[in-house]
């Protein structure tokens, strides 16, 4: 018993905080839907860190919400998804996605070695503009062992270029010409954040809108195979680099244990957030409890951000500069031109 309060006594500090930021960030984030709670909670962590200078003991409880906290928040988003969702949405969407996301994340790594964007961070954006934004930035981070200061700059780099695409594609769209569909595949495969989707896809159209929201759905599905594709990856450059270094991970004597490097860093959290997904298809769920758990996924995706706020090394960000945003930018920009033209090959536009 003791040993429990000992471990109470120690994570409840963080964890208190994180609850009353979340908290703070889904009332502004009611009343300013477009930019929501998870980039207050974000914005608030990082102001919190600037203001407080004694964080001792609040890391232990900080540490378990930017990592477990964060875990629990994908696995429940789960539950707001439904792989029969792919059926609906039709093979032209999905022909477009693959597509999409082999732009964003090859020009995401061209470019960042171009602009000399760590690989970590790179990645981030890449997942961010050709996945789902925040969502995607958080549940790849803990695989490929992002700092909170890829996180932050990622999910910040990401949200200024949804809002630009929430008032650039309705005007660009009626400037092209494009159907309620064409619009709304665009504006799903190219536009990041839900609730940036939703924004910029009602405001072309109600049609436009849901097509769109349907298709940004599906997208967040691919959040699956990429988690697993790194973490597989992650092992490699980790093997690599164990031929010329030490390994903190070497238990056998010299030869680096491969093996149990893998189960460390494998993404078991998304083996559940796949079952929760399916158990949802099946129709299991019922519909006002889907709904609920979605509203404490996002609450628990707002306390894990305002952790990862809360430690984020402000100096590393500052000395990243200006280039994570310009690669944001390009990566963006490539994703939804590269859309446009696989729906123009498809005869969609």
């Amino acid at each position: 018993m003791s040993l429990i309060y000992r471990k109470v006594r120690i994570y409840l500090p963080g964890i208190v905080t994180t609850f009353f930021i979340a908290l703070i960030s889904f009332f502004i984030g009611e009343r300013i839907p477009l930019v929501g709670a998870s980039i207050f909670a974000l914005l608030m962590g990082i102001l919190l860190n600037l203001l407080i200078q004694e964080k001792s003991r609040l890391s232990s409880g900080l540490k378990f919400c930017s990592k477990t906290i964060l875990k629990i928040a994908i696995i429940l988003l789960g539950t707001g998804l439904s792989i029969s969702q792919i059926v609906v949405v039709g093979k032209y969407s999905l022909y477009v996605m693959v597509f999409t996301l082999l732009s964003a994340f090859g020009s995401g790594y061209i470019l960042g070695k171009l602009l000399k964007v760590n690989w970590k961070m790179s990645t981030l954006i890449s997942a961010g503009t050709g996945i789902c934004g925040g969502s995607a930035i958080a549940a790849l981070s803990p695989t490929i062992d992002a700092d909170e200061s890829d996180i932050a700059y990622s999910i910040a780099a990401t949200f200024i270029f949804d809002m630009l695409m929430i008032i650039l594609f309705p005007i660009i769209g009626r400037l092209l010409g494009l159907s309620d569909l064409a619009y709304g595949l665009w504006t799903g495969t190219a536009v990041n954040d839900t609730s940036s989707v939703v924004a910029a896809g009602y405001a072309f159209s109600n049609a436009a809108g849901e097509f769109a929201t349907i298709v940004k759905l599906t997208r967040t599905l691919s959040i699956i195979p990429i988690v697993f594709l790194f973490s597989l990856l992650g092992t490699y450059k980790k093997q690599r680099e164990s031929r010329e270094t030490t390994n903190p991970y070497n238990n056998t004597g010299g030869v680096w244990n491969r093996r149990g490097y893998l189960l460390k860093i494998a993404p078991w959290f998304i083996l559940l957030f796949v079952a929760v997904a399916l158990i949802n298809s099946l129709g299991y769920i019922p519909v006002e409890v889907s709904k609920s758990l979605k509203v404490v996924s996002k609450f628990l995706m707002a306390m894990a951000l305002g952790a990862i706020g809360f430690n984020t090394d402000l100096q590393k960000v500052v000395k990243a500069g200006i280039n994570p945003m310009i690669l944001g930018f390009l990566v963006s920009a490539i994703v939804a031109v590269v859309s446009l033209l696989v729906q123009f090959s498809l005869g969609q536009i």
